[in-house]
């Protein structure tokens, strides 16, 4: 019997017991009884499973212990609090687990598998020390960031910043701009400027204010402009150090950064000084150079993971890099 036959068979059966009045469920035989769970089992896996089933998935029960985390993270440090997972513990400890998750292949590890969707049923499975229920798939490094994008776009699990900063770290895993736009369900314009945002603040900062799920691309747009204000970057450093600050919802912790940075004072520049800040990254984000200009002076710094090897290198090639600035026609040199 095909695997279309035995399924029609069986909802047969389902609605057959469905239009049955009590009395008569009760004396129905228990095999049929047990027929009617199963499907009502199936049914319940929802429209993922429906999916993954239909593209021919195999879905395996695995060891939790086999199944590595994702080499792109989506989620910061914390986002998968002990409720929301406690939550799903009691579910699965009542009814088993009911959606499967997504994982592939490791790659390097074999027998091995890399999460791509299902982590807090992960945790949950680890929890009671059961086996996790997944579907199997063979995919490549952007369709997976593609489908963990897609499964948290789709139950809008991500906060926003949370977005932004999994974009900037497919950017900088050297993804295409195709494929950030497709994990995330948006726009070329709008990824743009969901890293642009990111990338102009410290990660610490960011990590110390959390997930903030109540604060949409509007406010973290005027916290970005805001903590670009001479002395503001500094002012956060030591505000977020705060013990009391780390007590704070993640919300509320940004509001409080956010106002107190919009209060503090600027620092009056001394009496015919004055001084701009730029700052200035590559696409790939390896490198940041912070440009301050006076009417007298120059000064840069660079810093980020090849800023060292970055700053040698200007320095040693100060002389090439004169000699094309001389070319450049931007020179004043009286000759």
């Amino acid at each position: 019997m095909s695997r279309k036959d035995s399924k029609g068979m069986f909802a047969a059966v389902l609605g057959q017991l469905d239009n049955e009045p009590r009395q008569t469920m009760k004396s129905a035989s228990p095999h049929l009884l047990k027929v009617a769970e199963g499907v009502r089992q199936i049914q319940e896996r929802g429209e993922l499973a429906d999916m993954l089933l239909k593209d021919g998935e195999r879905i395996v029960e695995i060891d939790p212990d086999k199944v590595l985390p994702s080499s792109i993270h989506d989620r910061f440090e914390g986002s998968y609090d002990d409720e929301a997972v406690l939550e799903i513990v009691e579910s699965m400890r009542e009814r088993g687990q009911i959606v499967p998750g997504l994982v592939r292949p490791a790659a390097d590890r074999p027998g091995y598998f890399q999460i791509v969707f299902g982590r807090r049923r992960l945790a949950a499975a680890k929890t009671l020390g059961v086996k996790f229920k997944a579907a199997v798939r063979e995919l490549s490094e952007e369709q997976a960031v593609i489908f963990q994008g897609e499964e948290n776009t789709a139950r809008q699990d991500l906060s926003f910043i949370e977005k932004c900063a999994f974009a900037l770290a497919q950017e900088e895993n050297g993804f295409r701009r195709e494929t950030i736009c497709a994990s995330l369900s948006t726009s070329k314009s709008h990824v743009s400027e969901m890293i642009k945002i990111v990338a102009s603040l410290p990660k610490e900062i960011i990590r110390a204010i959390g997930k903030a799920p109540g604060i949409g691309r509007g406010r973290w747009e005027e916290f970005s402009r805001v903590h670009m204000h001479p002395g503001n970057e500094g002012r956060a450093r030591e505000f977020v150090s705060q013990s009391s600050f780390g007590r704070l919802a993640s919300d509320a912790r940004f509001q409080q950064l956010l106002t107190f940075l919009k209060n503090s004072p600027e620092k009056a520049p001394s009496e015919g000084a004055s001084t701009e800040t730029l700052k200035w990254e590559p696409g790939d984000r390896q490198v940041s150079v912070t440009v301050k200009r006076s009417p007298k002076s120059v000064t840069l710094a660079v810093s980020e993971g090849r800023g060292a090897r970055f700053g040698a290198w200007i320095s040693d090639n100060l002389d090439v890099l004169y000699q094309q600035f001389r070319k450049s026609g931007d020179s004043k040199t009286g000759d």
